[in-house]
């Protein structure tokens, strides 16, 4: 059991406060245990009686009923009998109730929903709501829009490393690799063998994740394309790519017609179901947003090598997918750079060319840039990590992380330099 503090914490801070609390995040990453279990154990600690907590879990067949937004309003008002008592009520997985016909108006248009259901409760005054889901369009955009300063979003994401690392029963040395080969899903953590954990995380996809996205956006006879556009996504993780360039690589590579609006639309299925997210471009000189191409980065490196039957275990691109994954977790603003400059070329003309930051990392008026590298030993290769560094004109902090071990020092440029387990165990770091 670990003990999701971080989580746990938001939750505590955000009890009884009159606002509906919204659990997102990856199916399977922990946001029932988070509720059901940690959360449900402290209010139990501070006194809370069992009776108190109505829990329903919608993604239980036993609980089907439930998934008409009727049926699931008259089951919890059933429960709230004493209006002197304080009642805690647990919603898991939402987006499971069905939209349906409202049977008191003629209008077809008039659709009850579960928005209707969780407003609903809300109205009761001695009732505390949270509802956990895991499509954040569904809940992140439908439920915070219409409940206004209402709602209140806590992302819940798999292990970080430092949870990884704190319970991690081997030789600690072990745990980086272990991390980047199978992720933080809390269920790969309980099995021992490379097969089972290889199973597990490979039926996640087709057993959940992709039936999903068919289920939820009503997608027939595309489950292949799915599937081949995980595939591709996973083996460039990290690389610049946008829907024309995955539409000719379907052409080229697969001989199949996929419109690059038809991928566009599937990308952002697959990040409304927190299975990848997306990294936008940031001209740091120029101060604005580059529209294409982008990044993309799967919420969990064991998914991302899944996908790719373990083939391709690259370790510089699964470390910065991590390092990225954290600096999301650590509730950061995190774009990837882009440097420009003026130089000249062999012939001796101007020329206008790119350096790449991999993170521009923002929160509130404080700004760092990141750059993942396996190593610096090599000066020459040193240079070449730190070179759009040097070039970016602020005194915001500059940062490498690299993969060997490495006491936090800086150069002669004021740049600093960390190992990545010292940069992933150390939450504070990046803010100091």
């Amino acid at each position: 059991m670990f003990p999701r503090k971080q989580y746990l914490e938001k939750l505590i801070k955000k009890k009884d406060n009159g606002r509906v609390k919204v659990i997102t995040g990856l199916r399977r990453c922990g946001k029932s245990v988070l509720l059901f279990k940690l959360y449900k154990d402290y209010l139990l600690s501070e006194g809370v009686a069992q009776e108190q907590i109505i829990g329903l879990a919608l993604d239980v067949l036993a609980n089907a009923k439930y998934r008409n937004p009727m049926e699931l309003d008259k089951y919890i008002r059933d429960q709230i009998t004493d209006s002197s008592k304080r009642y805690y009520v647990f919603i898991d997985e939402i987006q499971f109730v069905s939209k349906i016909q409202n049977p008191y108006v003629d209008d077809p248009t008039a659709k009850i929903t579960f928005i209707d259901v969780v407003l609903g409760l809300m109205q009761i005054p001695n009732a505390d709501i949270y509802v956990t889901g895991s499509n954040s369009n569904m809940l992140s955009s439908d439920i915070l829009t219409q409940f206004r300063d209402r709602g209140d979003e806590i992302r819940v994401h798999p292990l970080s490393f430092a949870e990884f690392y704190e319970e991690y029963k081997e030789d600690k040395r072990g745990a980086w690799q272990d991390y980047y080969t199978y992720g933080g899903m809390p269920v790969v953590t309980t099995l021992d063998s490379h097969e089972e954990k290889s199973r597990y995380l490979s039926d996640l996809f087709t057993g959940t994740y992709i039936k999903d996205v068919l289920e939820r956006h009503k997608v027939t006879n595309d489950d292949e394309v799915l599937g081949i556009l995980l595939d591709i996504l996973a083996s460039s993780v990290g690389s610049l790519t946008n829907p024309s360039k995955l539409s000719n690589t379907f052409k080229s590579e697969m001989q199949k017609s996929i419109a690059s609006d038809t991928i566009e639309r599937y990308l952002g299925y697959f990040t409304d179901a927190f299975i990848i997210r997306k990294a936008e471009r940031y001209d740091v000189k120029g101060k604005r947003y580059i529209k294409t191409p982008a990044k993309y980065y799967y919420s969990d490196p064991g998914l991302r090598n899944a996908r790719l039957g373990f083939r391709q275990i690259e370790e510089t691109h699964l470390m910065e997918n991590v390092i990225y994954n954290d600096l999301i977790r650590r509730d950061l603003n995190v774009d990837v750079g882009v440097v420009e400059y003026n130089t000249r070329n062999a012939r001796g003309k101007s020329e206008r060319r790119q350096l790449e930051v991999d993170f521009v990392v923002n929160k509130g008026s404080d700004r760092y840039y990141i750059q993942s590298a396996l190593t610096v030993a090599d000066p020459a290769k040193r240079e070449q990590e730190i070179a759009s560094l040097l070039r970016i004109p602020d005194s915001f902090r500059k940062i490498v992380v690299v993969k060997d071990y490495m006491k936090p020092w800086h150069d002669d440029h004021g740049i600093m330099y960390v190992g990545v387990e010292q940069f992933l165990l150390d939450s504070e770091l990046v803010m100091r």
